[in-house]
């Protein structure tokens, strides 16, 4: 008569680790006192999620703060939805975003002492487990046949009653030992799975670092936990990955609950410490008034890289999704406007159950605040970088004189409040154009938005009178619109709009029509920014070379 052990032996013959090598290979982290070691964990089937992304982000948030480690896995085993370079694409796109792991998966290396960190490289690992919990009882070769598994779900559906491969339905569970081995022996195709203990009529309280105590059916599904091509499955390789990386707490979203149980399960069967999970709030979308998760298929925004091609900065969609992650975020921003927001110590508590609703207007604020408070020379590098791959004029005008560029990006960034003019860098171009004589012609081009109760003759005098007169260098502002409105003195207009109010029968207009026209001649709009620190970034010359060209154009 076969044993346990004999069997275990057949099925991996090359397996010659135990358990306790592995705890010897892989022991508990020197870590301090209630440091917390957490993962991002993905799978390379597609583009990174932005839920995903949020999910990453408090996973390495949590760790940092207690003094942890973050590290990424990266969970290949599904060969059929594997999207190859994917990973490395997920990768990438999380260093974008600023949240860079301590350890694991890093791409085209790895890094940290309790790898490989990409589970298609732990075979032997897991085999290693498998291969003790068939001596113990607690795995078993299945060779139930696609043909047999559907003759079962049809009974279970006939029954009405919950369908799967668990009790007197787990077929194989009981299989003589000796029976089993004749047919791997022979090459019976099989998988193994894990031998349930639980009963879907029980319950087990788990406790969820976000939702408490919860009270969830015992699972008594046999699962696979290694398919027939060698692979493990993700509850099994979840199990004996988190364990052997020494994982303290999974962050993972909702979604994952109905798989707790399961998880729980293996946990106890091996006699290890489960982690501490915490199930994450969907990130919702409003659509036609009714909230919904935000959709891959559906939503453009579900993917990271729609907001990189947009143009928002990454720390902004972080900052964002900060705000949604925990309430208080935001009262602690305006609290600490210039604080790094590593400084925030996040808490499970203040996250909402109720899943977090995405508010594409919410992150354009973040955006413009983020964006306002960077320095010039952040800022132009940022754009340049974005401009590399997304928007050609702009790095175009960036490249060919990176100073200036910087310059433009400075006016009125200095100030306690300073301008807001750009939610994301997709808004610079069109702002900036002007700036740049190429395309400063091509505005021009078409008809200027002059006020029409002004003829053309007045506005001609007017602008000709700024251009002989026009000082700037070592100019302050105060005096150059005390000039400004010396010109539009001369020229019949009062020198504040309250003087113009109270005596229309005596002016033509206000300084503010002057200044007006002054903006148009050089920029081609009504609006820009400071036309004082506009007309100090054109310089001189440009500005009078400006004004020359709208007053030849007024006069044809």
């Amino acid at each position: 008569m076969k044993t346990r052990n004999e069997l275990a032996e057949l099925i991996f013959p090359d397996i010659h680790e135990t358990l306790d090598d592995l705890e010897k290979r892989y022991p508990e982290r020197d870590l301090p006192v209630g440091a917390r070691v957490t993962r991002f964990a993905p799978s390379p089937t597609g583009f990174l999620h932005t839920g995903s992304l949020f999910t990453a982000m408090i996973a390495r948030k949590v760790a940092h703060q207690s003094g942890g480690v973050f590290f990424i896995r990266l969970e290949d085993t599904d060969t059929k939805r594997e999207i190859q370079g994917s990973g490395d694409t997920l990768i990438s796109q999380l260093r974008e975003f600023g949240v860079n792991p301590d350890e694991g998966y890093l791409g085209a290396k790895e890094k940290g002492n309790y790898g490989p960190y990409k589970q298609s490289d732990r075979a032997s690992i897991y085999k290693t487990v498998i291969k003790q919990m068939i001596i113990d009882g607690n795995a078993y070769p299945c060779f139930a046949t696609p043909e047999e598994l559907e003759r079962l779900r049809s009974e279970q559906e006939s029954l009405k009653i919950v369908p799967g491969y668990y009790g007197k339905y787990a077929t194989y569970r009981d299989l003589p030992v000796d029976e089993a081995f004749d047919r791997i022996s022979r090459g019976d195709k099989y998988v193994m799975r894990f031998r349930s203990q639980g009963n879907h009529e029980r319950y087990i309280q788990v406790h969820d670092l976000i939702r408490g105590d919860l009270f969830l059916s015992q699972n008594d599904q046999d699962i696979v936990i290694l398919k027939s091509d060698g692979l493990p499955t993700y509850h099994f390789a979840h199990a004996v990955d988190d364990h052997f990386m020494r994982t303290t707490t999974v962050t993972r979203g909702e979604e994952w609950l109905s798989s707790l149980p399961i998880h729980v399960e293996l946990f106890d069967a091996l006699a290890w410490k489960a982690p501490d999970y915490a199930h994450l709030p969907v990130i919702m979308k409003l659509d036609e008034g009714n909230k919904r998760k935000l959709s891959k298929r559906k939503d453009p925004e579900a993917a990271v890289s729609y907001f990189l091609d947009d143009g928002y900065p990454p720390s902004a969609l972080i900052e964002y999704l900060m705000t949604i992650a925990n309430s208080n975020f935001e009262e602690w921003r305006m609290q600490n406007p210039t604080v790094s927001r590593d400084d925030f110590v996040f808490s499970f508590d203040k996250m909402s159950l109720d899943g977090a609703l995405f508010d594409i207007m919410k992150l354009k604020f973040v955006s413009k605040e983020i964006l306002s408070r960077e320095s010039a020379r952040r800022i132009t590098y940022e754009a340049r970088d974005y401009a590399t791959q997304h928007d050609p004029k702009l790095y175009a005008l960036i490249t060919g004189d990176q100073l200036y560029f910087e310059s433009i990006m400075n006016i009125e960034r200095e100030k306690e409040n300073p301008r807001k003019d750009y939610e994301k860098f997709s808004d610079i171009f069109p702002l900036v154009r002007f700036f740049y004589r190429m395309e400063y012609a091509d505005i021009i081009s078409g008809p200027l938005p002059f006020n029409p109760a002004f003829p053309s003759s007045l506005i001609s005098e007017v602008l000709e009178d700024i251009r002989e007169t026009l000082q700037l260098e070592d100019v302050s502002e105060e005096q150059w619109f005390a000039d400004l409105k010396t010109v539009g003195e001369r020229h019949g207009f009062a020198p504040s709009g309250k003087i113009f109010k109270a005596n229309k029968e005596i002016y033509k207009g206000h300084i503010g029509d002057v200044a007006e026209m002054l903006r148009i001649a050089v920029t081609g709009s009504k609006q820009s920014p400071n036309l004082y620190y506009v007309l100090q970034v054109l310089g001189l010359q440009e500005v009078k070379d400006r004004l020359a060209i709208i007053v030849e154009k007024l006069s044809k």
